[in-house]
């Protein structure tokens, strides 16, 4: 039985290295990691209601060629965009003062979110190590269409 479960748990570490993920971190450790190492900043912002955020969570995110394309070109920032995160931004505070945690499906909008002018869920920004947003990405894409989409900026 030992042996069985050593080989069990090799076979799973190994799928699990694998699969790769992006390295998501928040923004404001985004733009610190910018200051040190600049490259642009990758950031999704998607709702925990939002079907298409979560179609583009397992379908393209999770492939190794977008998380390695991301992960190699971008600092990935994952933003919900109904959140209560503190975002600082070019000497603003961005805050979601009327967040209900105990609310669920839709919440209150982020200040951040509403300084991005959202078009919709999910939406994806690339911003320059300035703070400016380079290009704007709406809807559900496909890991080549995405790849495809970053590629031109």
């Amino acid at each position: 039985m030992k042996k069985f479960t050593t080989i069990s748990l090799m076979l799973l570490a190994a799928v699990a290295l694998q699969a790769q993920q992006i390295n998501w971190m928040t923004f404001d450790q985004a733009v610190a990691a910018q200051k040190k190492n600049p490259k642009p900043i990758f950031m999704d912002v998607y709702t925990d209601w939002c079907g298409p955020c979560k179609m583009l969570d397992k379908n393209t995110f999770q492939t190794t060629e977008v998380s390695e394309y991301i992960n190699k070109n971008f600092y990935a920032v994952k933003f919900n965009g109904e959140g209560n995160e503190v975002v600082n931004h070019q000497g603003k505070k961005y805050t979601n003062p009327n967040f209900n945690p105990e609310k669920k499906g839709r919440n209150s909008i982020h200040q951040f979110t509403e300084f991005l002018k959202l078009e919709g869920y999910p939406s994806m920004f690339v911003v320059d190590a300035k703070g400016k947003i380079l290009k704007v990405i709406v809807g559900y894409y496909q890991p080549t269409q995405l790849i495809e989409e970053l590629t031109t900026i």
